[in-house]
C-alpha cells in the first residue's frame, strides 16, 4: 500500500478561494469540496478543486484563508451535460493552516493508457499529451492528463501504450471553449505539467520525506 500511495502524491499551499460546500456522502462519510487558488511564479493563478472529509475541514478550516493540502490526484467521469467530462480533483489526506508561499508539487507513477500525441502550440513550442493510469490501493485507477515540453515531449512521443513512467510537476488549470447545442461554452480542464519525466526503469526512488 505504501508503494501505491507513493505513486500518487500532491502537495499544495495556497489561498482558500471560496467556502467549502457539500459534495456527496459515501459509506456514511460526508465529503466537501472547495477551490484552492495557487499562484505560479509568473503570477498566473491556478484554481484547484479539493475534496475533503468533514472531519478534516472541521479541524483545519476555521477562519483560515491559507491552507496546505497533502493528498492524491483523483479523477471521475461526469456524465451530466452534453457529454462525459473527466473531472480531476485533489483528494485531501491532510489539511492545515500555513504561512508558507504558494506551492504546487505532484509526483506520479503510472501506465500510459493512450498513444502519446506530439503537437505544437501556436507559438511553436513542442508539447506531448499523455494519459496516465495511476492505480489506487483497492484496484481502481485514476486517469490523469499529463503534458511535457520540448526535448521531453519528443522523447515521450516515442513511448508506447502500456509502458510505465514516473514524473514530477505541477497541477495546472486551463480554460477552453467547447461548442455545445446552445452555443460556445467555456470550460476548465486540469492537467499535470511535467518538469521531470522518464520511464520507471530509469527513475530513482522518490524521497517522500523531502516533502515533509
Amino acid at each position: 500500500m505504501e508503494r501505491l500511495i507513493d505513486a500518487n502524491q500532491v502537495l499544495l499551499c495556497g489561498t482558500l478561494a471560496a467556502p467549502p460546500r457539500w459534495s456527496h456522502t459515501t459509506r456514511g462519510q460526508d465529503f466537501f469540496t472547495f477551490p484552492l487558488e495557487i499562484r505560479r511564479l509568473s503570477g498566473t493563478a491556478d484554481t484547484v478543486r479539493i475534496i475533503a472529509r468533514r472531519e478534516l475541514l472541521e479541524d483545519a478550516v476555521r477562519d483560515v484563508s491559507r491552507l496546505c493540502v497533502r493528498g492524491q490526484l483523483r479523477s471521475f467521469n461526469d456524465h451530466r451535460g452534453t457529454g462525459p467530462r473527466l473531472i480531476v480533483s485533489v483528494y485531501a489526506m491532510e489539511l492545515c493552516f500555513t504561512e508558507e508561499e504558494d506551492c504546487d508539487r505532484v509526483s506520479l507513477r503510472g501506465t500510459i493508457c493512450r498513444p502519446p500525441t506530439l503537437r505544437r502550440t501556436p507559438l511553436g513550442r513542442e508539447i506531448c499529451d499523455l494519459m496516465l493510469a495511476v492505480q489506487r490501493h483497492y484496484g481502481r485507477s485514476d486517469y490523469l492528463p499529463c503534458i511535457c515540453w520540448g526535448y521531453d515531449a519528443r522523447r515521450a512521443a516515442g513511448w508506447q501504450t502500456g509502458q510505465e513512467l514516473c514524473l514530477t510537476g505541477r497541477l495546472q488549470s486551463r480554460e477552453y471553449v467547447k461548442q455545445g447545442p446552445d452555443g460556445p461554452e467555456t470550460r476548465t480542464t486540469y492537467e499535470v505539467s511535467a518538469n521531470e519525466i522518464d520511464l520507471t526503469e530509469n527513475c530513482e526512488e522518490a524521497d517522500a520525506g523531502s516533502w515533509r
